[in-house]
């Protein structure tokens, strides 16, 4: 995994996804000096999600996806427009769900803990049931952290039982399309097939 993001980019998808990335990192800076202190914190926090496509080795495509997902997340908060427009938080955690939850896949595949995509041990139903119970895990935990920075932070973070439930729900449906497509078409996220003994290939 180190390997993987330590590799120059070698095509200008890779180039994309990596520019990308450093708008990432650069927007914390961005958000400081246009927001504050803890619009950049709310920033920052998404930076170890942009840098770990990266580690995974994922396709450019799916590398730069992942990557403005989190960025459209993270800077809805800064722009307020969770609550000035009052259905965007919902793709938005359909989204972001769905991109954690493939990813949380990929890591487990790559500890060898569950089978990598593509590999003859890896079962369209079992990608899609793991992946989805991730995607409910962290929007469980994604929960806990909101309600810990309204109770400790500031009460200006929107917090209320429908809006929990509402978001956790938009998370699962989120995770589920996530393991769907990755159980349908792996060589979307990963870029080779071929098999190790501890995972799939580097791109």
């Amino acid at each position: 995994m180190i390997d993987n993001f330590l590799r120059p980019a070698g095509t200008r998808g890779q180039v994309v996804a990596d520019a990308v990335r450093l708008l990432g990192v650069l927007s914390v800076v961005l958000a400081l000096a246009v927001s504050g202190v803890t619009d950049a914190a709310i920033v920052a926090f998404c930076t170890p999600g942009l840098m770990l496509p990266r580690f995974l080795g994922m396709r450019p495509v799916a590398d730069s996806a992942v990557c403005v997902v989190l960025l459209v997340a993270a800077w809805s908060n800064v722009l307020d427009l969770y609550r000035a427009v009052w259905w965007w938080d919902i793709p938005v955690h359909v989204a972001t769900a769905g991109a954690l939850a493939v990813m949380g896949y990929l890591v487990l595949a790559r500890r060898d803990i569950v089978p990598p995509p593509a590999s003859p041990r890896f079962t369209a139903i079992g990608a899609v049931v793991l992946t989805t119970a991730l995607g409910l895990a962290l929007g469980a935990l994604w929960e806990m952290v909101e309600w810990f920075g309204y109770a400790a932070i500031t009460a200006d973070i929107h917090v209320t039982y429908h809006d929990t439930i509402g978001d956790m729900a938009a998370g699962a449906s989120g995770a589920l399309l996530g393991g769907l497509l990755m159980a349908r078409t792996p060589q979307l996220l990963v870029p080779s097939i071929a098999v190790t003994v501890t995972g799939y290939e580097p791109r």
